[in-house]
């Protein structure tokens, strides 16, 4: 059909622009901070763990609230605002409630899912993910996972994770508590991609300050929800170590990826040693002609594989240019500059603690090369989709 023609020859032309780890450079514009404890709609504002720019240029916010803590789980609407002289604002516009399959919000006053990831789709809905909640009791259990819903909070579907994710005993296999779905990221040709914070029980022990560990980066196909791929990618040592007598010890994890092209991607590494701070690096990361698909095995701690490629493209540690790191775990594209460059945007969980805030900052994106706007991906995809999901869909 001419639609096909016509979306498989844009897919083809956006591949030929795929940006190199050398392509661009990041240039600080700024930060801006919502102090813990500020409310909108009557509920406390905090948690961003995942944001996304929305296609009126406004951006969707995730906050992490799991139930029970603040208040319903819940997601917002924003507008932040800035040029390349500076950021001057970020404004509060909506607040949404999150519904279940069954049409129910989530529960404001139990721990029943840990929204973590936020993505626009193709179809201009959200695609969202949670680490779950580990409990010993399994009535009390909620297993990760990765779903989309409209932008008025309505579920729409599941994607199918595979089973090595679940929690199971949180000791001898499975996912270890808090440590599963973070990363959420949409290539240009309309997979879906998530990832583990840290290494799954299976897969070895968690970093270190002596040691990294693998997570597994895990595609789904758009138009089905199936698996369509997973990678290993290897996390680096910790940094740095907590201060003597710190009541838990440092950690390390992979708490975002957004997409470059179809195979390539920027990596957030978000590092804490307590009494000491946050240390952020920002990677290009990419699966080559010979990264090894390990959806086939049962453990990466006793196999040979290839692994994604790993390139520091900029690291922030504890104080970067006067901008004291925090728990950085969101990041998105934002606002074109009026010099045509594009701006990168992260955003940092507060943890809903009176230490720290939610915190915001800009960078101008320096390219050598032109790098594709996020709506074109969003066209490419819902060019690939156009002929099965939009009826399907209609609900």
């Amino acid at each position: 059909m001419k639609t096909a023609k016509i979306a498989t020859a844009l897919i083809l032309s956006a591949l030929s622009t795929g940006i190199q780890a050398a392509d661009f450079s990041l240039r600080l514009i700024g930060e801006q901070s919502i102090p813990t404890g500020t409310l909108f709609g009557g509920i406390e504002f905090g948690g961003i763990s995942g944001i996304d720019r929305a296609a009126d240029g406004t951006f969707w916010a995730l906050s992490d609230d799991r139930g029970g803590e603040r208040g319903t789980p819940r997601f917002y609407n924003l507008s932040l605002g800035y040029d390349a002289s500076g950021f001057q604002s970020v404004t509060v516009n909506s607040q949404t409630f999150m519904q279940r399959p069954d049409g129910t919000t989530f529960p404001a006053n139990a721990r029943t899912v840990d929204p973590e990831g936020l993505r626009l789709a193709p179809n201009g809905n959200l695609y969202w993910s949670s680490e779950g909640n580990w409990n010993a009791n399994p009535a009390a259990r909620y297993q990760p996972f990765v779903r989309e819903m409209t932008t008025d909070g309505v579920h729409v579907r599941e994607f199918g994770a595979p089973d090595m994710y679940d929690y199971v005993d949180n000791t001898t296999t499975g996912g270890r508590s808090n440590k599963l779905f973070e990363a959420l990221a949409v290539t240009p040709d309309g997979k879906v991609w998530t990832a583990n914070e840290d290494a799954l029980i299976q897969d070895g022990n968690i970093t270190t300050v002596t040691s990294g560990s693998v997570v597994r980066v895990t595609a789904f196909d758009g138009t089905t929800g199936a698996p369509a791929g997973q990678y290993a990618y290897q996390l680096p040592a910790i940094p740095v170590d907590a201060v003597p007598g710190a009541p838990f010890g440092p950690d390390n994890g992979l708490p975002e990826l957004l997409a470059l092209s179809d195979t390539r991607f920027l990596a957030m590494e978000r590092a804490f040693a307590f009494g000491v701070g946050n240390t952020i690096r920002l990677v290009v990361t990419e699966i080559g002609p010979d990264t090894t698909d390990v959806s086939g095995f049962e453990s990466l701690a006793v196999v040979d594989y290839t692994p994604m490629s790993r390139e520091l493209l900029l690291e922030m540690p504890i104080t970067y240019e006067g901008v004291t790191m925090d728990n950085f775990e969101a990041m998105s594209w934002g606002h074109t500059l009026a010099n045509g460059n594009r701006t990168l945007v992260l955003a940092a969980d507060n943890n809903f603690s009176v230490t720290q805030t939610s915190k915001f900052m800009v960078f101008e994106v320096v390219p050598t090369a032109p790098i594709p706007e996020p709506g074109t991906y969003a066209l490419l995809g819902a060019g690939l989709a156009l002929l099965g999901v939009w009826s399907r869909r209609r609900r």
